[in-house]
């Protein structure tokens, strides 16, 4: 398939700026694959969807504060750096995205605080991208108290206001665990303890695993043909409990429902010989698009994303591309709220 063809007009204030009031309470569009019939709901009704012996599968990445603000040594001029991946604890080296790129050169130093953290920059990575040393004596506790104190919550640029406190639990799970994201897992944003606990009664399993979300996950696809796109790696763990909890279901023929897209990326990383699910973990670059055999979810939870994204064409690939591209007309007409705090979408 083409991107042109998963173009669609999307108003700009159908862009979600914030969450809705209680996690639970965002929309649900709920799209039936075998009938193509459209409901909607509110999130909390996805108990509704699902019975004694059917699997959730949670992603457990946590984002850390991945967005400094700083300034350069000697003209002090302002910058911004974005933690995108830790290249070797010892030695404090991470790759990361600088604004403005073309003021900041290998050799520069940066400061952030009140000059309570030094980086200099070693390398050049992309056009907006440096590999930069943090030069810092303590341990690495101290290290990483430091970055969390002076790390903002790394808001997708589409939000277009500065981070503020509410960011730093909203845009995070309730079951984040394992840290190592730069963006939410936004499936799971709508997912209150309360929900969680109602489904648990209900006789519902959880399968944990962890995709650390990069930026890679966003980035714009630049090449008409779809087989010639490369998605950038990121790094996924799914372990021996999860992988039972999911084969028995999938032997009982129960509902497995992939929560978001990373969690769907990340099983189908993840598939036997006998398309069963696996013990497996390193390294993704799992790109899906039509026409795709999905061997593992039968359902799927995901949000409203954006025109051209590899997240809409995944969606397509699960759904059918006419029936997604329906529903995503319908959600514009409708006045879903798009995005990573935006509404969800149940695909049964």
């Amino acid at each position: 398939m083409k991107l042109s063809e998963f173009q669609f007009d999307l108003p700009e204030e159908l862009i979600a700026q914030y969450p809705a009031e209680s996690r639970h309470d965002s929309r649900l569009m709920v799209v039936h694959k075998d009938t193509g019939k459209i409901e909607h709901r509110v999130f909390k009704d996805l108990l509704e969807y699902f019975d004694e012996g059917d699997v959730l599968v949670l992603n457990n990445t946590k984002v850390f504060p991945a967005r400094l603000f700083g300034k350069k040594e000697k003209t002090g001029a302002k910058i911004e750096v974005f933690l995108l991946r830790e290249l070797n604890i010892e030695n404090r080296l991470w790759d990361v995205l600088v604004d403005p790129a073309r003021k900041i050169r290998v050799g520069n130093k940066l400061y952030f605080g009140d000059d309570d953290l030094v980086a200099e920059v070693v390398d050049n990575t992309t056009s907006r991208g440096r590999t930069i040393r943090f030069l810092f004596e303590g341990t690495n506790d101290e290290f990483r108290t430091i970055l969390k104190r002076l790390g903002n919550t790394p808001l997708p640029k589409y939000i277009t206001r500065p981070a503020e406190a509410l960011d730093k639990e909203r845009y995070q799970t309730v079951f984040a665990k394992n840290e190592g994201a730069v963006a939410a897992p936004t499936a799971g944003l709508h997912f209150s303890d309360e929900l969680l606990k109602r489904l648990e009664i209900k006789g519902v399993d959880f399968a944990e695993l962890t995709l650390h979300v990069g930026l890679g996950t966003f980035r714009n696809i630049e090449v008409e043909d779809l087989s010639k796109h490369k998605m950038d790696a990121e790094y996924f763990d799914v372990g021996q409990r999860t992988v039972d909890i999911v084969n028995n279901a999938q032997k009982t023929e129960k509902r497995i429902c992939a929560i978001g897209t990373t969690s769907m990326r990340s099983i189908e990383s993840s598939v036997s010989a006998t398309d069963t699910l696996k013990v497996a973990g390193g390294w993704t670059n799992l790109f899906i698009h039509p026409p795709y055999e999905f061997r593992i979810a039968n359902a799927m939870v995901t949000n409203f994303h954006l025109p051209k994204t590899s997240l809409l064409i995944m969606i397509a690939a699960f759904g059918g591309y006419d029936l997604i591209m329906k529903a995503y007309r319908e959600a514009v007409q409708e006045k879903y709220r798009f995005f990573s705090y935006g509404d969800a979408m149940l695909i049964i």
